[in-house]
């Protein structure tokens, strides 16, 4: 895993300097997702410090085993309405947010002690079955409710292309979430990031200006089966 971390690493400052960006302009993301409590306690220890997870009660239980100091934690799951209190609670990051009630109930379930909950937008670029996301046409309502309510800051877009290994049409699509954000800014909010790329596709992401990769097996290896203790 240390030698993984050290290749994605440099394979993300090597993508940002070949379009002009500082290396530290990118946010690795460790997509933890089914893997032990204890590997992800390994992974921060090897300096990884935001870590992704796609299933609630199964990240909310792995943050006991990590040092709390410096870690961030992303929900990049889809997240029913119905169990938004514990990603308010317990995440620093909903990257999933597709529609106002989703984003309603996760302004006024946000403890108070907490800081502001940090949000992006999902984004459908295409019509996916089964994938979540708001679409293009709907996006500028969407940011204009987000924006609007309390304890929570709307930071960016975030998408999950359509499955292709041409690197012309992964750039296609990073570059059109890249546009959405800029319409979005032009029509007066702030968005800051672009969480966009996967271990097979973040670099041409980052050319597009991805500003948070969301890295899984190109770090941790192979997925165990959820539910696994392998």
């Amino acid at each position: 895993m240390a030698a993984n971390l050290a290749t994605v690493r440099d394979r993300i400052a090597r993508a940002a300097v070949a379009v002009g960006r500082l290396p530290q302009s990118v946010t690795l993301i460790a997509v933890s997702k089914t893997q032990p409590g204890e590997v992800v306690a390994a992974a921060r220890l090897l300096g990884a410090t935001d870590f992704g997870e796609n299933y609630l009660q199964e990240g909310i239980d792995k943050q006991d085993l990590v040092p709390r100091d410096g870690t961030v934690w992303h929900y990049i799951g889809q997240l029913q309405a119905n169990k938004t209190r514990p990603a308010a609670a317990h995440f620093d990051w909903v990257h999933t947010v597709d529609r106002p009630r989703v984003a309603e109930r996760l302004a006024s379930q946000r403890p108070a002690d907490l800081p502001p909950l940090a949000v992006c937008l999902q984004v459908l670029l295409e019509p996916e079955p089964g994938k979540g996301g708001v679409g293009p046409d709907e996006l500028l309502s969407l940011a204009a409710v987000v924006g609007g309510l309390p304890r929570l800051v709307l930071r960016g877009l975030m998408c999950i292309p359509p499955p292709t290994s041409d690197p012309d049409r992964q750039r296609r699509y990073f570059r059109q979430l890249r546009e959405l954000r800029d319409e979005l800014n032009a029509a007066g909010h702030r968005l800051d990031c672009l969480s966009m790329g996967m271990s097979d596709d973040f670099e041409v992401a980052i050319a597009e200006g991805a500003t948070h990769v969301r890295v899984g097996s190109a770090i941790f290896g192979a997925r165990p089966p959820k539910g696994s203790t392998a």
